[in-house]
C-alpha cells in the first residue's frame, strides 16, 4: 500500500469518535498542524472540524481508497494551542462528551464559520483636554452619568467599549461627550503585553491584615509551581485584596491572569477593582459580549496582548500565551457548572488546567463547597481562613423568626415589617430576599380549587401581574389571566404565596416616602440594567431592595444594615442531598450583604421550622462547622466527595421509554452500585417524560469503567434511538 498523508479530525457531531481523512496533493505543500481547523465532508453536508492527529503512513488496516479528503484549511492562523488541545481532549474524556462537540464548545462563534474572520479595529477611548470645567458644566446640567463616565475615561486612558458597556454605560453618554469633543478614540495597536512600574495604582493599595497576608505570601512563593489555594474568607474580609496583591508579581514577570466569576452581573465590579489597581490590557468573556468581542479576547489572549481576563464559566478555555495564574471567585458557585449538553464545571477544569500548565490557582469563597473544604482537610489544598473584616465591621447577627400561628402580610411578619420600620427611620437600606420570581407562585379557585398548571410540565403557572401573563419558568409557556375558573366559572381567582413582584407591590403601598427596587431577571432583562439598579442602589438612591439570588453574590452595599430572607423552607426537605449544603452557602451570602461598612448589620430568617437543627446549626455556630457536620453525614453515607457519581438521565415523548431505556441499562454487570431507575424530581417538562439512573462508585477509575461499559451497550440498545439521554459526570443537581 502507498504512503499516504492522514489527519484525524474532531467533528462537532453526537459521536464519540475521531474521523479519518486524507489530506489531498494541494494541501501538502502547506504545514497542517494539529489544532488547525480544516472543511470536510460530512455525510451530505460540509462541517468544519479540528485535526487532532497527524499520520504520515497508512495504517494496515484502513482502506485508502474508502478514505475522503480534506476540501480546504480554515483559519491556519487561528489555530488552537497544543496545550489546550491536551486541556480539551482530557476534559472530553472525563465528562464521557463527543470530542468534536467540546472542541466546538471551545472556540469562539466566529471561528466555527467557513467564511474567513475579519479582525475589526478595536478602538479605546481618552479625554481630549483637561476635564475639570467640563466636569463642572456636566454637573450643573445633571448629567452625572456623563460626568462619571467622562472621570472614568480620563483616570483609565484607552479604555474600550466593551469594558465601559460591563462598567454599566450607554452607547448614547458616549456619543454625547465625543459630540461635546470631551473624548476621542483611537485605535488600539495589538502588543505583547509588557509590564511596567507605572501600571501598578499603588495609592489604591490596602494594608493587609495579618490573615491576609499570611495567605498573599503563601500564594506568592508558590507562583511558579502548580498549588491549589482555598481562600476561605468570611464576607466581607477583603479577599478580593488578596487576589489583587497575588497578582501582582505574576504580572510583574510579563504572565497573564485568567479570572472567572461565577455570573456576569459579578464582572462590573471585578473589572471596575481591577482596574482601579492595574493599568493593563484587560479583556473580557461573558455571554453579554457579541460574537466579535469575545473572538477579540480570545485572539487578544492567545497573542499574549491580554494581561487580565475576566470571564464566566467558558473564559477557562482561553487560550493564553503566557499565563501565569488562574483565580476562581465564589468557587462554590452552582452556576460554574454547565446543566446542558456538555456537562463540565468550570472550577474542575480550571484546577486541571493549572496542573497542566504548572501554575497556581486560587479559589476563593466565603462558603467553600464540600469537596473543597474535603481536599484542603486532606492537605490537597493550601487552606487559608480569614476570619475578621477590616476595620469597624463586625458580622451581621443572624435571627430565626417563626412564622406559625402569625399574621401574614405578603410574606411579611408584624416583627419584620417593625424592623424594616426601625432600620428605614435611621436611614439605611433594607434587603429583602425571596428567591421566586413572579408576583405568585400560583393561582387558584377558591371555590373549587382549580389550579392553573401548565399542561406540558404538571406545574403551576407563575403569575406574573405586571406584564398580565401566567408563565411558566419551566418551558416558558404562557397564556393570559383566566378571569374565570375553567372548571366552575367562579370568579374567586386569588393568588397563593408570594414572588418578587407582590412583596415589591406591598412594601411601596407602605412605605411611600421610601423608594423601593427590585432586582431580579425579569427587571433587569435590558443590557446595562443590573449595573444602572446596582449603582442607584450604592448612591441611595432606592431604600428598600427585594431580589433573587442575583444579589447574593459579591455585591457590596454599604448602607444595607437589615436583611430579610423568605421563603427557605424547601431546602431543608429536598430530595437532594446537595440542598442543605446550597442552602447554607445562599444564607450565608444573601446574610453578607449587611453590615459591611461600620454599621451593624442584622438578618432575620423567615421559617416554619425554627427549631431544625440544620438552621440552629448555622445560625449560632457558622457555616464552618455547619460543613463539618454536613461531611461527616457524607462520609458515613458515602457520598461525594468520599464517593463518585455520575447520573444517566433520558427523556422521550412516551411515558415508559425513559424507564425501559434505563431498566436495560440497570441489568448490565458494572463495578458501580446503582439507584433506579426513578423518575426526575420534576417528571415532566416540556411535554417530556424524564427518569434517571444514579451510577455511584469508591474510585474514580471504577466509575469510568462503569460508563464505558454502559456507553458500548447503549449503542446496540434498541431504544437508544427512540429517547433523548444524557450522562452528566460529578452532577451537583439530582433533582433535575
Amino acid at each position: 500500500m502507498s504512503d499516504c498523508f492522514l489527519v484525524q479530525v474532531a467533528i462537532p457531531v453526537p459521536l464519540r469518535q475521531h474521523f479519518t481523512y486524507i489530506v489531498p496533493l494541494p494541501l501538502l505543500t502547506t504545514d497542517i498542524t494539529i489544532g488547525e481547523q480544516v472543511l470536510v465532508p460530512f455525510g451530505h453536508r460540509q462541517v468544519i472540524g479540528v485535526v487532532t492527529s497527524i499520520q504520515t503512513e497508512c495504517p494496515m488496516n484502513i482502506e485508502q481508497q474508502k478514505l475522503k479528503s480534506i476540501i480546504s484549511r480554515v483559519n491556519p492562523e487561528n489555530a488552537i494551542p497544543a496545550e489546550l488541545i491536551k486541556l480539551l481532549t482530557l476534559t472530553a474524556n472525563y465528562y464521557q462528551h463527543p470530542i468534536g462537540e467540546v472542541f466546538q464548545h471551545a472556540l469562539p462563534v466566529l471561528l466555527r464559520q467557513i467564511s474567513p474572520v475579519k479582525i475589526e479595529k478595536t478602538l479605546a477611548w481618552q479625554t481630549s483636554q483637561d476635564i475639570t470645567l467640563a466636569l463642572e458644566k456636566l454637573t450643573k446640567k445633571r448629567a452625572i452619568k456623563q460626568a462619571a463616565l467622562l472621570s472614568l475615561i480620563d483616570k483609565h486612558k484607552n479604555i474600550t467599549w466593551p469594558e465601559l458597556r460591563t462598567l454599566g454605560y450607554s452607547k448614547q453618554q458616549l456619543t454625547a461627550l465625543e459630540n461635546k469633543q470631551l473624548i476621542n478614540a483611537t485605535e488600539v495597536i495589538p502588543k505583547t503585553f509588557t509590564w511596567k512600574e507605572a501600571d501598578l495604582n499603588s495609592a489604591d493599595r490596602l494594608t493587609l491584615s495579618t490573615e491576609q497576608a499570611l495567605a498573599v505570601a503563601a500564594i506568592s512563593q508558590g507562583k511558579t509551581t502548580f498549588q491549589s489555594h482555598l481562600l476561605h474568607g468570611i464576607t466581607g474580609s477583603g479577599k478580593t485584596e488578596v487576589y489583587l496583591q497575588a497578582m501582582e508579581p505574576v504580572l510583574a514577570q510579563n504572565q497573564q491572569i485568567l479570572v472567572l466569576v461565577p455570573e456576569i452581573g459579578l464582572t462590573p465590579q471585578m473589572l471596575a477593582r481591577f482596574e482601579q489597581r492595574f493599568n493593563v490590557p484587560v479583556f473580557l468573556h461573558h455571554s453579554g459580549l457579541n460574537d466579535k468581542e469575545r473572538f477579540a479576547t480570545w485572539l487578544q489572549a492567545k497573542q499574549g496582548n491580554a494581561a487580565i481576563i475576566i470571564g464566566t464559566r467558558s473564559a477557562v478555555f482561553t487560550p493564553c500565551r503566557h499565563l501565569g495564574m488562574i483565580i476562581v471567585d465564589e468557587e462554590h458557585d452552582p452556576s460554574f457548572k454547565q446543566q446542558d449538553s456538555f456537562r463540565y464545571h468550570g472550577r474542575d477544569i480550571a484546577i486541571l488546567r493549572a496542573r497542566q500548565q504548572n501554575i497556581p490557582i486560587v479559589l476563593g469563597s466565603a462558603t467553600p463547597s464540600f469537596e473543597s473544604l474535603a481536599n484542603a482537610n486532606t492537605g490537597k489544598y493550601h487552606y487559608h481562613q480569614l476570619t475578621e473584616r477590616p476595620g469597624n465591621s463586625v458580622p451581621a447577627s443572624l435571627k430565626l423568626i417563626d412564622v406559625n400561628s402569625q399574621p401574614l402580610s405578603s410574606g411579611l411578619t408584624p416583627a419584620t415589617i417593625s424592623a424594616i420600620k426601625h432600620t428605614l427611620a435611621k436611614d439605611e437600606q433594607v434587603l429583602v430576599f425571596i428567591n421566586r420570581r413572579g408576583f405568585s407562585p400560583a393561582i387558584n379557585c377558591k371555590e373549587c380549587h382549580w389550579v392553573a398548571d401548565c399542561q406540558r410540565c404538571n406545574r403551576p403557572y407563575t403569575l406574573h401581574k405586571a406584564q398580565g401573563l401566567l408563565i411558566c419558568h419551566h418551558c416558558n409557556s404562557q397564556k393570559r389571566i383566566p378571569k374565570q375558573c375553567p372548571d366552575c366559572g367562579s370568579v374567586r381567582i386569588n393568588p397563593v404565596g408570594q414572588g418578587t413582584e407582590q412583596v415589591e407591590q406591598w412594601l411601596s403601598e407602605q412605605f411611600t416616602d421610601h423608594s423601593v427596587v427590585r432586582i431580579d431577571r425579569d427587571s433587569t432583562r435590558r443590557k446595562g440594567e443590573l449595573s444602572k439598579r446596582l449603582e442607584q442602589v450604592a448612591e441611595k438612591q432606592h431604600h428598600i431592595l427585594i431580589g433573587t439570588q442575583m444579589l447574593a453574590k459579591g455585591h457590596h452595599f454599604p448602607d444595607v444594615t437589615l436583611v430579610v430572607m423568605l421563603d427557605i423552607d424547601g431546602a431543608l426537605f429536598s430530595v437532594d442531598y446537595r440542598a442543605a449544603e446550597h442552602m447554607a452557602q445562599l444564607l450565608e451570602q444573601v446574610a453578607g450583604r449587611a453590615g459591611r461598612a461600620s454599621k451593624p448589620g442584622t438578618v432575620l430568617i423567615q421559617t416554619q421550622y425554627p427549631q431544625h437543627p440544620l438552621l440552629h446549626q448555622l445560625v449560632n455556630q457558622g457555616y464552618t462547622e455547619f460543613a463539618k457536620t454536613g461531611l461527616q453525614e457524607r462520609q458515613w453515607a458515602k457520598l461525594p466527595p468520599y464517593s463518585f457519581q455520575a447520573l444517566i438521565r433520558a427523556e422521550a415523548n412516551t411515558p415508559y421509554l425513559p424507564e425501559q431505556f434505563l431498566r436495560s441499562i440497570s441489568q448490565l454487570s458494572l463495578p458501580c452500585n446503582l439507584a433506579g431507575p426513578m423518575p426526575a424530581a420534576m417528571e415532566k417538562k416540556a411535554g417530556k417524560f424524564r427518569f434517571h439512573l444514579l451510577v455511584q462508585a469508591d474510585s474514580r477509575k471504577v466509575l469510568h469503567q462503569g460508563i464505558l461499559t454502559i456507553l458500548s451497550a447503549v449503542e446496540e440498545n434498541d431504544l437508544n434511538t427512540k429517547v433523548r439521554w444524557s450522562i452528566d459526570v460529578d452532577p451537583i443537581d439530582l433533582s433535575w
